[in-house]
């Protein structure tokens, strides 16, 4: 499995998710994960009948769906997993994310604030309930045309499918979204594209060793470079 590593020191691993790659293992992963790759990495092979929630992860601090690619951190020790985990649920931690969305999106900036949850008729989907957890997304539209929209995503929240919820929420699903776009939207989208055009491009957190501002950046992907150009 070919990983490109974005950053690393004693504390932390970055790296460079490509699409296509399921990151923790599941009864529903019949592929190797980036979870097996980081136990490796990690020489943490051994250790895995642990209860800890490190040892458990294999270190891997949050996640990204199978088909988004970009940045995705790792933390090499349990100190430096908690420190990170205690980031993200604080929203230190700040992404951007690109993604290429059908439709002109209008405003050019702005922000979906809705609450988000799994849905009960459909385990595998998640929506806008009025029970749902709290989620804010800000946008700002980079490129369009008359049938796309390239966006620029801020999640404030980081709740499950929350991107690719709050823009079907505003009818502006993203391009080749298999759970949101709609059957017939979808299967005009595999025509042209080959997965969900979603990226994690940029990630800001607080070094938990060093204590300084870290900012990375995953290069754009040949499939949203192209369709940039």
């Amino acid at each position: 499995m070919d990983i490109p590593i974005l950053f690393e020191d004693e504390s932390i691993l970055a790296v460079n998710k490509p699409p296509g790659i399921v990151v923790n293992r599941s009864q529903t992963a019949h592929t190797d994960t980036l979870q097996d790759w980081a136990e490796k990495r990690l020489n943490l092979t051994n250790l895995t009948n642990l209860t800890n929630d490190y040892f458990q992860r294999a270190g891997i601090v949050h996640r990204l769906d199978k088909e988004t690619s970009g940045v995705l951190l790792i933390a090499k020790t349990p100190a430096a997993f908690e420190h990170l985990q205690k980031q993200f649920k604080d929203r230190v931690i700040k992404k951007t994310y690109l993604a290429l969305v059908h439709g002109n999106v209008v405003p050019s900036k702005g922000s979906v604030n809705a609450p988000v949850g799994r849905l009960p008729w459909n385990r595998e989907r998640f929506g806008i309930l009025p029970g749902g957890k709290d989620a804010l997304t800000k946008y700002q539209v980079l490129k369009r045309n008359e049938k796309y929209s390239l966006i620029e995503l801020h999640p404030e929240s980081g709740r499950t499918h929350q991107i690719r919820v709050h823009m079907k929420y505003i009818n502006h699903p993203v391009v080749c979204d298999y759970l949101y776009a709609g059957r017939k939207t979808y299967s005009q989208d595999k025509l042209i594209f080959t997965r969900v055009m979603l990226h994690a491009w940029k990630i800001t957190f607080v070094h938990p060793v060093a204590g300084s501002s870290i900012d990375l950046e995953a290069p754009v992907p040949s499939d949203i470079a192209s369709v940039i150009q």
